[in-house]
């Protein structure tokens, strides 16, 4: 088992995606994504100057165990299958859904 850690400078929700039960690092930490293997850990870290909260430099932001690793095609698969508030609507009123992290449309065979 491997720890990761990063320190998170603003934290909108987006990245990494907690939200509909389930936390996702599809769109930040590419390197943590590459490397990191089911049964690691990731912690995410305040930084010094949180716009709306301060300073949060020695708070733990989340923790998440590693259960599942997917590619973005099959990620883009999953969330149109099992989880489609993650694919984001920016013209929804619910952050949530706007904050989607699902962002890459694989659905054409160029995906966009």
């Amino acid at each position: 088992m491997k720890l990761y850690s990063y320190c998170i400078p603003y934290d909108d929700g987006a990245a990494p995606n907690h939200y509909w039960g389930i936390c996702t690092l599809t769109i930040c930490k590419p390197k943590i994504r590459k490397t990191a293997s089911i049964g690691d850990w990731v912690i995410g870290t305040g930084s010094k100057d949180v716009p709306g909260h301060g300073d949060l430099s020695n708070k733990v932001v989340y923790a998440m165990k590693i259960t599942d690793k997917k590619t973005l095609a099959e990620y883009d698969e999953f969330c149109r299958e099992e989880y489609p508030k993650k694919i984001p609507d920016w013209t929804h009123r619910d952050h949530r859904i706007r904050l989607g992290d699902c962002i890459y449309d694989f659905s054409q065979d160029l995906p966009k």
